[in-house]
């Protein structure tokens, strides 16, 4: 339970960063930021698979590159759903999700513990 909480923590924090650094990439609060790392959660389960699938033929064909725009849809998802948390368009969301993979990569690193 102690490495969900944090996993959801150091995810609000690299949603917060994002957003300090993408502009048309706005979070209203701390609190829009937990909702959307819980909501982000539960789309990259449920809905980014299904996505994954269904564009396989393209991502194959673009050798990978697609799957950033899956990851920008998703992360547009997660905005539609959650209050206080806006994206003003395509290019926003894309970068955005670029962003937020290296900061999330970055905090991971620093933060998670290590297992032996």
């Amino acid at each position: 339970m102690p490495r969900f909480l944090l996993t959801w923590l150091l995810t609000a924090i690299a949603l917060i960063l994002t957003s300090r650094i993408v502009p048309g990439f706005a979070l209203d609060s701390i609190t829009a930021a937990a909702i959307a790392a819980i909501i982000m959660g539960l789309v990259n389960a449920v809905v980014r698979p299904i996505l994954v699938v269904l564009t396989l033929p393209l991502t194959l064909l673009t050798l990978g590159l697609f799957l950033l725009v899956v990851n920008a849809l998703s992360l547009g998802l997660v905005a539609y759903f959650t209050p206080g948390f806006t994206i003003t368009g395509f290019f926003p969301a894309l970068i955005g999700s670029i962003v937020l993979s290296f900061v999330s990569g970055i905090l991971d690193s620093v933060f998670q513990p290590k297992e032996a």
